[in-house]
């Protein structure tokens, strides 16, 4: 338990900051509230009205996410195959060919497909 002392102390100083923050900027943030300052921003462009259900989101919003997630993925199996990469030797090497190429067919797929284009 001694070696997860140190641990358990950083996650508490880390709730206690962002709890801390929170309340501070409660306490302390300005109290003056009014329409301009409660109404959306869209990044100096009025913002477009929306309908009372919500309104529906185009799909390609949801495959530019899955996009983010499958080569956010690449990435987290990437690191560790860098640092252990000589104590792996062919045998690493061939597996991550086989995983670069799995990716890149995808990404060819996404690509041929238009996927990455927003027009």
């Amino acid at each position: 338990m001694e070696l997860y002392t140190p641990v358990l102390a950083l996650a508490l100083l880390a709730a206690l900051f962002a709890v801390g923050s929170v309340i501070m900027s409660a306490a302390v943030g300005p109290k003056r509230y009014n329409r301009a300052r409660l109404d959306s921003y869209e990044c100096g462009i009025d913002p477009t009205p929306q309908p009372v259900g919500g309104g529906r989101f185009p799909v390609k919003y949801y495959i530019t996410a899955m996009l983010f997630i499958v080569f956010d993925i690449e990435i987290i199996f990437l690191y560790p195959w860098a640092v252990h990469f000589d104590a792996m030797k062919l045998f690493g090497l061939v597996e991550m060919v086989i995983f670069i190429a799995t990716l890149f067919v995808a990404y060819a797929y996404v690509w041929r497909r238009g996927g990455l284009e927003w027009d």
